[in-house]
């Protein structure tokens, strides 16, 4: 259905291909995920199936892309349409209506489609992707979470052969993920439909591939094979598979239920240090005033002692009394109290629409509330202006485009160290802790989601505000730049400063959160250590707790101490 030969794209002004040597075919009927660390072109991948590679990115196609015969470097994306589906990353950049209803409808006028069809798609689709109370609701109120959703919608109608899918649960939480999966999964083995999908989140999608591509590095030719084999050796990989190449299982385990299967051995070996780790953790909280997650890595990020201005001086950087907020027609938070201390890392989980986008913004005053009490710092954030507010509180919010205007990476680097009166090079250092190999020429669009997230990400911590709010800080990021940026977060905590994170990643919170928030409906359902909270949760139990249950492990680096 789609085939690939021997194909390299380099786009204008670059010396060397973003992808080369590509060269496999996705069968009619079958899943392949596209896997490899972030920035080595699996974004332009997809786009040279849709035809928006080369016609729409500008650059040089070399080799050939047929998708159910036809050449996608003579058939522009339109031409295409009827056949192929493609969701990106940002489902922002998809919608050109107003309501979700008109969105889901639009790709089927654009084809001209009998109204009667039409009807009976767009209901099939809002049930499919539980979407039918929101059928009415505009777009821009709508979570990220759920434009996501309705952006995925929006090219199912159609009914293409072929479906392009980039990060396409990125922002989805677990259980609206598995949902979507779900779907993805009976349009494959029911209808026959096609899929190619690039995902960093590996966890949630390994099991359901046929085939994996691995794009090993930049400019480097895929391999291509079954998702264990793959997997044995890929340098990106998620947790169950961490785990298995840790215990020594062969073939690797791709799902919980085969892990738990096999790690009796593993269970018993690890029985009498459960007690010692939980000693440990205690220990290390004790001492730090916090419930800080066992086994943090030595922190290395501060190459300098932190100067007496960089140290937080609020005794609470945040502190919400009786919180709600209205938007619209929308209840956002409902009677919300948190309170959160210097080197303290808050996680904030819950569903899509539960309101924790909501309470990040009010925090940074950009929402203002409908009654009870928000200090940041001891200041009211939507009452105290700008330039003093980002002494107390920065926001790295979940589009990355919102913070960066600058031509070059060098030159956001250096508007940022200015604006936060940092050292020259502060926000250069931090770029090239997250983001290795990236040069001070590149233009920002030129990177992946990503990396472009990160980017962002360096701009906010450049000014180390005493609390630091982050919302989906790991979109689009692979697993070896989520450990550096989970470095960087644990060395800010432990000189002082407090974090809030908005986040559907599990394993996230499991490797940074001393405490986890669950939100509901805009109401705070839990709050506690993230051990109790997490492992309490089937929704929200990393992998590692699911498959050595009852025993409270979070992370692979808690087993392979607890092993050492």
């Amino acid at each position: 259905m789609i085939r690939f030969q021997d194909v390299s794209v380099t786009y204008d002004g670059a010396t060397e291909p973003t992808v080369r040597g590509v060269d496999f075919e996705v069968p009619e009927g079958e899943l392949v995920l596209l896997a490899g660390p972030s920035g080595v072109g699996k974004s332009t991948v997809l786009g040279a199936v849709s035809g928006l590679v080369p016609h729409f990115t500008g650059g040089t196609l070399r080799g050939r892309v047929t998708v159910a015969g036809r050449d996608t470097s003579t058939h522009k994306p339109r031409e295409l349409a009827d056949v192929v589906g493609t969701v990106g990353q940002d489902p922002l950049s998809h919608f050109v209506t107003d309501t979700v209803e008109d969105e889901l409808a639009y790709g089927m006028e654009s084809l001209g489609l009998p109204p009667a069809v039409m009807r009976r798609r767009v209901e099939e689709t809002l049930d499919l992707l539980g979407l039918a109370d929101l059928r009415d609701r505009p777009i821009a109120t709508l979570s990220g979470g759920q434009q996501q959703r309705v952006a995925i919608g929006s090219v199912l109608t159609p009914h293409p052969r072929v479906l392009v899918l980039d990060e396409p649960t990125s922002a989805l939480d677990p259980a609206a993920a598995e949902e979507v999966l779900a779907v993805v999964q009976r349009l494959v083995h029911d209808l026959g439909t096609t899929v190619l999908m690039a995902e960093h989140r590996l966890e949630r999608v390994i099991q359901y591939a046929d085939q994996v591509a691995l794009l090993p590095g930049p400019g480097e030719a895929p391999v291509l094979g079954s998702p264990a084999e793959v997997m044995a050796v890929s340098p990106v990989y998620p947790p169950v598979v961490g785990l298995g190449r840790l215990a020594g299982w062969s073939p690797l385990p791709l799902t919980v239920r085969d892990a738990r299967r096999r790690a009796g051995g593993l269970r018993e070996r690890l029985e009498e240090r459960q007690g010692d780790i939980a000693f440990e953790g205690r220990a290390a909280a004790t001492s730090a005033g916090l419930s800080e997650p066992v086994g943090a890595p030595p922190r290395r990020w501060f190459r300098r002692a932190p100067k007496a201005q960089d140290t937080p001086r609020s005794p609470d950087p945040a502190e919400v009394r009786a919180l709600a907020v209205r938007r619209a027609r929308v209840q956002a938070l409902r009677h919300v109290d948190l309170t959160v201390t210097p080197g303290e890392t808050v996680a904030l989980m819950g569903r899509n629409g539960a309101g924790k986008s909501t309470l990040l913004n009010t925090l940074v005053g950009l929402v203002e509330p409908s009654s009870g009490s928000v200090r940041v710092g001891g200041a009211v954030p939507h009452r105290t202006a700008p330039r003093d507010l980002v002494r107390r509180v920065g926001l790295a919010p979940q589009e990355p485009r919102d913070l960066l205007y600058a031509d070059t990476v060098a030159a956001e680097c250096t508007a940022a160290d200015r604006d936060a009166g940092a050292d020259p090079g502060t926000c250069r250092a931090l770029v090239s802790d997250l983001l290795p190999g990236i040069t001070d020429g590149t233009h920002p669009r030129d990177l992946s989601e990503g990396q472009r997230l990160a980017l962002a990400l360096a701009v906010v911590l450049t000014a180390r505000p005493p609390l630091l709010l982050l919302d989906e800080p790991t979109r689009g990021l692979d697993y070896a730049a989520k450990s550096r940026l989970v470095t960087v977060l644990r060395e800010l905590a432990a000189a002082g400063h407090a974090i809030v994170l908005a986040t559907h990643d599990v394993e996230l919170a499991a490797e940074l959160a001393h405490r986890v928030v669950l939100l509901a409906d805009g109401e705070v359902i839990a709050d506690g250590p993230t051990a109790e909270v997490v492992v309490s949760s089937p929704s929200f139990a990393p992998q590692v707790t699911k498959i050595l249950a009852p025993q409270q492990w979070l992370t692979v680096a808690q087993v392979r101490r607890a092993l050492a």
